[in-house]
């Protein structure tokens, strides 16, 4: 868990949060909006440490009491609204954690915050719940939902929070983050940083992850020699992308990322514009081998793949559609 200066990328709604603070403009209930891992909790987290210090520091002071009871997530007045059903917040859950909790003032704060994570999975009934407690609450309530879904609330919930939406991070940004705090060399980050699309918290899960690093190898070593392999060598490459198979989305992205470099290359001369920058005097070699045309076929078969597979096609009968558009393109 960290404070506010440890959020990358998103300095509108942290400025947004510490005015509040500071103006005394903090409101009853909040929607933060984004993808997965784009760091809603993270700044939600954030928001309750600076609420809760005890020397009204915007930023969290970390060393009173209050901000390290935040920090190990003990916190009397930090409620996280929990669910035991893996796809419904359920009425119960809303009644029995929240409604029936707010009543009761803070133990020893200004404000009372409830974290509810994946509120998307509130049903009707739990939002006509929750509804009841927004329209009328304590002065010392606030309630933070966390989704990846807003249109899924009721209007009259959407009427009554500030909806802050968490945006994609620029690119540069995420490099930089990841080389300073991750240590890893700048051709990684930059895969980290594309294949994440703007998502700070899906390019650290990459950056630290090893399994990303071995598919990146096999997808690099299976792209490079494609044109050349025989009929043979077909059905081995078949099977070396089935142990792939869990995670065949993340591999046909990645090779979309190569054929778009090589494109790209064609199209500009551009080394610094590529994703795989260490791998420049390949991609070289293959734009010579390439048409416009036949890269442009080649991400329509992928596209097409990515189809079939969702479509529950058959796995290997894809895959070599796939590797036979690529090798004759």
């Amino acid at each position: 868990m960290a404070g506010f200066k440890d959020i990358v990328g998103h300095e509108k709604i942290v400025e947004h949060l510490q005015n509040a603070i500071k103006l005394d403009k903090v409101s009853h209930a909040y929607i933060f909006n984004g993808p997965d891992s784009s760091g809603k909790k993270m700044l939600a987290e954030a928001f309750a440490l600076a609420l809760m210090c005890e020397n009204n520091d915007t930023e969290g002071c970390m060393e009173c009491h209050s901000c390290k009871q935040v920090l190990g997530h003990n916190h009397p007045d930090v409620i996280y609204v929990t669910h035991e059903k893996p796809n419904t917040i359920s009425v119960d859950d809303i009644r029995l954690q929240l409604n029936n909790d707010i009543a009761i003032k803070p133990y020893n704060s200004k404000y009372k915050v409830y974290i509810v994570d994946e509120a998307e999975k509130m049903n009707i009934q739990s939002q006509n719940a929750l509804l009841k407690t927004i329209e009328e609450p304590p002065a010392y309530a606030i309630i933070i939902l966390l989704t990846t879904n807003a249109d899924l609330f009721l209007p009259t919930i959407l009427s009554r929070c500030i909806k802050l939406d968490l945006k994609v991070v620029r690119k540069d940004v995420i490099v930089d983050y990841l080389m300073k705090n991750y240590r890893i060399p700048d051709y990684q980050a930059e895969v980290c940083a594309a294949f994440s699309q703007g998502n700070v918290g899906k390019a650290i899960q990459l950056a630290r992850s090893p399994e990303f690093n071995e598919l990146k190898a096999s997808v690099l070593q299976l792209v490079k020699r494609v044109g050349e392999i025989d009929l043979y060598e077909m059905g081995q490459a078949v099977k070396k992308i089935t142990e792939y198979k869990l995670e065949i989305g993340d591999y046909f992205d990645l090779m979309m990322t190569w054929y778009r470099d090589i494109l790209y290359f064609k199209a500009t001369g551009d080394v610094n514009g590529l994703i795989f920058k260490e791998e420049v005097y390949e991609i070289k070699r293959q734009v010579e081998k390439h048409s416009y045309a036949g890269i442009e076929n080649i991400v329509n078969a992928l596209e097409k793949a990515k189809i079939r597979i969702r479509a529950n096609v058959n796995f290997d009968l894809v895959i070599e559609l796939l590797l036979l558009a690529i090798k004759e393109n």
